[in-house]
């Protein structure tokens, strides 16, 4: 069997889909590495919403796909970009999103990091910034779940310079009942964050970041870089107070980092985990042997799949996540909140289902293929 798929150029060409997929066996959490999938949420295909309307989820998929992730040993990111916080999903979605996943964390015995920012703002004061970010802490530490603490679009614009950002930083570790993550959200996933850090000069802003984390090292469990540029993030990881774990959310050099150096390496918050997780699991397990050159062999082929769903504009990546989590048979539709379901095009599509399929990460690759079809036919492309 062959299917037509639609090149850059727009010319169709035949590809022939595999017939095996991967043999990955659920499994245990992992002894070497700290690793979590920033998961995406499962759209309600049947609601009566528009792009602007809040967002509506099928609770049910979106709570499976996480037992998925768990069921392989990865820990849940959750409500994260990769959950389209700011691109879909509002506050009081995402608020309901972390009660509900950080429960059946605890009911499965799963790892569960949750997103706290400020996207209940539009825009604000930087007292009202402070005060949304403390809004949302209190919901994550109620749920029992460790917080990443995003960065914020509304600090990005009201913060005159890094004394604020180090001020509203520091309240929030002080009174944070827990360590937390501390994400570094670059501007290519989100234009809005440009200058993060009260500077657009990247060594500068690294500074500001880096002060902020050592006046609070007991209340840092980690930060998450992610910049998608790896000698960046090793050169930032070298200067982390001891104790303080670097997680990579490079979704373009993920296997160097986390294979690290003879001077350490990266822990992972990936949104590329999410379509990955099995794989990435097994890769992870070879690692905890002591096998990098065989953890490298097994990671290493993913990154094609990787970069080309993260290419600019990077923030849509999230379109080829859900593609891909439909195609693998984890929800019954490629429909996704805020209709960005359209937001990459065709042929773009295409090529994330054939290197999809190359690396064998779908269960069943003829269920693939068919809901690829019909999706080609959607757009004109003729069996």
């Amino acid at each position: 069997m062959t299917i037509r798929l639609p090149d850059a150029q727009g010319a169709l060409r035949s590809y022939e889909p595999r017939t095996d997929p991967l043999d990955l066996t659920p499994g245990g959490p992992f002894t070497s590495r700290t690793v979590l999938a920033a998961a995406h949420v499962v759209a309600d295909p049947y609601a009566d919403v528009t792009p602007d309307a809040p967002a509506a989820v099928d609770w049910d998929a979106t709570l499976a796909f996480r037992r998925h992730l768990w069921s392989h040993g990865l820990g849940v990111a959750e409500a994260m970009d990769t959950a389209q916080r700011g691109m879909g999903l509002d506050w009081a979605g995402a608020a309901e999103l972390i009660r509900r996943s950080a429960a059946e964390a605890r009911a499965v015995g799963g790892r569960i990091a949750c997103g706290v920012g400020t996207d209940q703002l539009a825009a604000g004061s930087v007292a009202e910034v402070r005060a949304a970010y403390e809004e949302q802490l209190a919901l994550v530490e109620e749920s029992g779940a460790q917080a990443v603490v995003m960065a914020s679009r509304a600090l990005a614009a009201a913060a005159r310079g890094p004394e604020d950002y180090a001020e509203v930083y520091g309240h929030l570790l002080r009174q944070a009942a827990r360590p937390v993550i501390l994400h570094w959200l670059g501007p290519m996933f989100d234009p809005a964050l440009d200058g993060y850090w009260g500077s657009a000069d990247l060594d500068t802003a690294t500074d500001t970041f880096l002060e902020i984390v050592a006046a609070h090292p007991d209340k840092v469990d980690g930060v998450k870089i992610s910049l998608l540029d790896a000698g960046r993030e090793v050169a930032l990881r070298r200067r982390l107070p001891h104790g303080v774990r670097c997680y990579t959310g490079d979704d373009f050099n993920y296997p160097e980092l986390i294979a690290g150096d003879e001077r350490g390496f990266s822990h992972a918050l990936l949104g590329i985990f999410d379509p990955l997780g099995p794989p990435a699991a097994r890769a992870v397990r070879v690692l905890d042997t002591g096998d990098v050159k065989a953890f490298r062999e097994l990671l290493d082929p993913t990154v094609e799949l990787s970069r080309h769903l993260f290419r600019a504009p990077t923030r849509f990546y999230k379109t080829g996540v859900v593609l891909l989590a439909w195609l693998a048979g984890h929800q019954s539709h490629f429909a996704m909140v805020g209709g960005l379901q359209s937001a990459r095009s065709l042929p773009h599509l295409a090529r994330a289902y054939e290197l999809a399929d190359g690396l064998g990460l779908f269960p069943d690759p003829r269920l693939a293929e068919d809901r690829m079809k019909n999706l080609l036919a959607l757009y004109g492309v003729t069996r």
